[in-house]
């Protein structure tokens, strides 16, 4: 009879086991096992979504916050004219984490201009050229590649756009800035 209650525990013992190793591939994260024992608890219905992570009282409720932007509706509702036959340039600064892939994409694929750029099947930089020139207009990671290097901030796109872009044209024919 003990052999067979040995053989019972540890049939429960490698069931519970199993149990949890499946969870664990199912569900790798702590998150999702929190989730699912605040879940089970009565105060789960009446628990605030706003709660910080330590258990501190968030700081804004949805009714209390106000967004606060720096900018102006003039700003936000301003009209800037780029004229692509002319000297005009782009400069996409790539923030990251904020849809900048996306937006840099959109900038070379789907925007509808007089000469859109070209992108070919396979290679992740287009060639955006003003119309009837051999100049781009474009300067991003997807038209001129990492020519400021790497995820380059403000800082260095004002120090180096201006010599890679200069670099490119005949002194005669560089715009004043």
């Amino acid at each position: 009879m003990e052999d067979r209650s040995h053989k019972v525990l540890l049939a429960l013992v490698m069931l519970f086991l199993f149990a949890v190793i499946v969870l664990q591939y199912v569900c790798p994260g702590t998150e999702c096992q929190l989730l699912r024992l605040r879940a089970l608890s009565p105060a789960a219905a009446a628990a605030d979504p706003y709660r910080a992570e330590d258990e501190t009282p968030a700081r804004f409720t949805p009714a209390r916050f106000v967004p606060r932007f720096n900018f102006s509706a003039d700003d936000l509702l301003r009209r800037v004219d780029f004229n692509i036959k002319g000297d005009d340039l782009i400069v996409f600064l790539h923030i990251q984490k904020t849809g900048g892939t996306t937006f840099g994409r959109h900038l070379v694929r789907n925007i509808q201009l007089e000469q859109p750029c070209e992108c070919r099947a396979g290679q992740k930089k287009c060639t955006c050229h003003r119309p009837g020139k051999r100049e781009t207009w474009l300067f991003s990671r997807f038209s001129t590649g990492w020519s400021c290097g790497l995820h380059a901030d403000w800082t260095e796109l004002t120090n180096c756009v201006p010599s890679v872009v200069d670099s490119k044209k005949e002194v005669r024919l560089r715009p004043s800035r």
